[in-house]
């Protein structure tokens, strides 16, 4: 009985004792909690509308292709420092023309670009190796062993960290090891040419589809020697002599491509010897014509195309040389009367 009062009042000083304190923390809170929420409305930061509504457009990716620390980023940007309205490379037009409508502006035209790999080797049956690496499986990492484990120091090492940094699964193995991108889901953001070592990778214009399948800067009997594909550029600069824009440099012993002067013809993949370039419309690119009935004999196309396929006297039907037309679509472009189609 004695035990019982005895714990009785010793609960009593107990709580008499911690009252105190819990009184003190539990006003103090909510003291720092209404200096808080005062302090919230007086020094709120006002977001501008425009920059959630742009974010909302916006995919979502973060993947940087805008040159900005994600969407969010972009959209300050474009509210406050004036960025184009048309980065966003997953969006595409679509997403540049709802941007420009919340901002008031017009949309600037975009070129839709998709990535291309510039090396038709990195395959396990078309690689030639000089050692068997055995660290960890990333071609940063294996670069920084010796140079990388296959014998083209400018070759793809197949360890994927392009395949691992795309967004949208855009890119693949084949049966021969070979990294494939499905232009379908790329939407040029740039993942994977920032995460290539070796700078293998490249934003191409969707509508072009002549490209050099090389990095190699090696001359050609050291090129063709240690590319397992036997598919290296040789530096021999047969395509650039043969391309009827001038769109073709050969540097470092490595054939490249202009794009904005490049014409799609693929006249240069039909003469590289060791067939280093892709042309992906080979056999069933179009033949230009001319209509007899709406073609009246201006000569621009004639003046125009870069192959001299087009003959004809001044105010007389032009007709086309099916053999040397190369169908790049030039003529198409500059008929005043749009008497010319491709068949």
């Amino acid at each position: 009985m004695i035990n019982t009062i005895l714990l009785e009042a010793a609960a009593q000083d107990l709580g008499s004792v911690l009252t105190a304190p819990i009184a003190i923390v539990g006003g103090l809170g909510t003291i720092f909690g209404l200096v808080l929420a005062f302090a919230s409305k007086v020094f709120a930061v006002q977001i501008d509308p425009r920059i959630t509504e742009i974010t909302e457009s916006l995919p979502g990716a973060n993947c940087g292709a805008c040159g900005m620390p994600g969407c969010a980023g972009y959209a300050d940007a474009i509210v406050h420092g004036g960025a184009e309205v048309n980065k966003c490379a997953p969006g595409g037009a679509s997403t540049a023309v709802a941007i420009a409508k919340i901002m008031g502006m017009q949309a600037g035209a975009m070129e839709q670009k998709v990535a291309v790999i510039h090396c038709s080797s990195g395959g396990f049956k078309n690689t030639n190796w000089k050692y068997a690496y055995q660290g960890v499986e990333s071609c940063k990492s294996a670069v920084n062993m010796a140079g990388g484990p296959n014998m083209c120091s400018h070759g793809c090492m197949g360890y994927n960290d392009c395949m691992n940094a795309c967004p949208f699964d855009a890119i693949s193995v084949d049966e021969y090891g070979m990294r494939c991108i499905d232009f379908d889901k790329c939407t040029g953001c740039g993942s994977c040419v920032k995460a290539c070592p070796r700078k293998l990778i490249d934003l191409v214009p969707i509508n072009r589809n002549v490209y050099v399948k090389c990095s190699s800067k090696d001359k050609g009997n050291v090129a063709k020697q240690v590319c397992g594909s036997q598919h290296s550029c040789i530096g021999c600069g047969i395509c650039s002599r043969k391309c009827p824009v001038q769109a073709i440099t050969v540097t470092n012993n490595l054939a490249s491509i202009d794009y904005s002067k490049c014409i799609n013809c693929g006249l240069c993949a039909t003469v590289c010897p060791t067939h280093a370039i892709l042309d992906l419309l080979c056999g069933i690119r179009k033949k230009a014509e001319i209509s007899a009935e709406t073609c009246i004999g201006c000569t621009i196309c004639a003046k125009a195309c870069p192959v001299t396929a087009i003959t004809g006297e001044l105010k007389a039907l032009h007709t086309v040389n099916k053999e040397l037309c190369v169908g790049c679509e030039v003529c198409v472009g500059k008929c005043p009367k749009k008497a010319i189609s491709m068949i």
